[in-house]
């Protein structure tokens, strides 16, 4: 009688709740916020975005995918935790609840394995395996113009980089925000062409998920 009054009480009801609340973060889909204006204007810092923690289970990500992944050191030096702070991610990795990552970016895809990507055609878009990008998300984008500033000129223009062939289990992402954004291809615009050791990558076992939608403020919420 004990266990059934248990089971049907507030109490059991509450921390089922919550229990079950922990496993969809953990395992289907959780909010993060934006950290910062490389996205823009897809994204502005401080929005909550929806990840869906699932969208790659017997998938890949593809070119326009919006990703969060865990960034490694190739990223940049790792931010300092307080022993709080990394017991709560500990909590957070552990059931869904809270932070699950010491350095988490928000980008967009371009390329995965074995592609081959380049900037720039001769009107300054990105080249996928031979093929321009239509990017109408980009904003801020860096300087060039054909014939004049562009990626045969001297000095290139900041917007060139690569070609380059994306490695195994790889994949090169880039802000929206293109002049002010720390992405794969940051440490290599303007280099010489046959320099690859600058670029840095998202890594599929990084891969958090697939931005879905905003979901905060309530007067940005929509769709990705």
């Amino acid at each position: 009688m004990g266990w059934r009054r248990f089971l049907s009480s507030a109490w059991f009801q509450l921390i089922l709740a919550f229990v079950v609340f922990g496993l969809i973060l953990a395992f289907v889909a959780k909010p993060y916020a934006v950290p910062s204006g490389s996205m823009e204007n897809t994204l502005q810092p401080g929005d909550d975005v929806l990840v869906y923690r699932l969208a790659y289970l017997g998938t890949v990500p593809h070119t326009g995918d919006v990703v969060v992944f865990d960034a490694d050191s190739t990223w940049g030096a790792q931010p300092a935790e307080n022993p709080l702070k990394a017991a709560l991610r500990w909590i957070g990795e552990v059931t869904g609840f809270g932070p699950t990552g010491t350095h988490t970016l928000v980008k967009r895809v371009i390329a995965g394995p074995g592609q081959t990507v380049a900037c720039c055609s001769a009107k300054g878009q990105v080249v996928v395996d031979g093929h321009p990008l239509d990017e109408p998300y980009v904003s801020n984008n860096l300087p060039f113009e054909p014939g004049t500033l562009d990626c045969s000129s001297r000095p290139r223009s900041t917007r060139c980089f690569g070609p380059v062939t994306v490695p195994k289990n790889s994949y090169l992402v880039l802000g929206d925000n293109r002049g002010n954004s720390s992405d794969s291809a940051f440490g290599c615009r303007g280099a010489p062409v046959g320099d690859t050791a600058c670029f840095r990558w998202a890594k599929s076992d990084e891969i958090v998920g697939k931005v879905v939608a905003i979901i905060w403020p309530f007067s940005r919420w929509r769709a990705i």
